[in-house]
């Protein structure tokens, strides 16, 4: 229990941080998450997954448009692993998005530059298309109809 109030609370500090030391800092935490095992991973994804509702949204957006920018700059092999297993685990247990403020973070992915959404939009819709037919289904269930658009689903 001690090491998810540990994850959580960097979760909700990185928000709470200015920009010049949250980018190098989360950048540094997205790099770390592929030497975690499988297990570590999940439970860092969940970790994310329960802090970030929690978070107030001024301060989530900009730790979320932070998190996307930094994505765009990873290798498509490392931002897809990323959203992989996000999805993965929203697929699983697609109640944990549904506490976000979807239509919000819609708006903070429409505040990228065109070539930022294009990667993420492209990552994200691969590894939707390629879910079995019932994770698919669960998630699209839960991705707002404006994100669908975005996606072209």
């Amino acid at each position: 229990m001690a090491g998810e109030n540990f994850a959580g609370n960097i979760i909700v500090n990185l928000a709470n941080l200015p920009d010049f030391l949250r980018n190098p800092i989360l950048k540094k935490r997205m790099i770390e998450f592929f030497t975690l095992g499988e297990s570590e991973r999940t439970e860092v994804i969940n970790n994310a997954l329960e802090a970030g509702p929690t978070i107030p949204f001024p301060n989530f957006s900009k730790l979320f448009k932070t998190w996307l920018k930094i994505l765009t700059t990873l290798s498509e092999e490392q931002r897809e692993g990323i959203f992989s297993a996000y999805i993965t685990e929203v697929a699983r247990s697609p109640q944990k998005l549904i506490t976000f403020n979807l239509d919000g973070i819609l708006e903070i992915f429409l505040t990228l530059e065109d070539s930022e959404k294009q990667i993420i939009a492209n990552t994200v819709k691969k590894i939707i298309i390629n879910l079995d037919e019932n994770s698919k289904r669960r998630m699209l269930l839960v991705v707002p109809d404006n994100a669908k658009k975005h996606l072209k689903f």
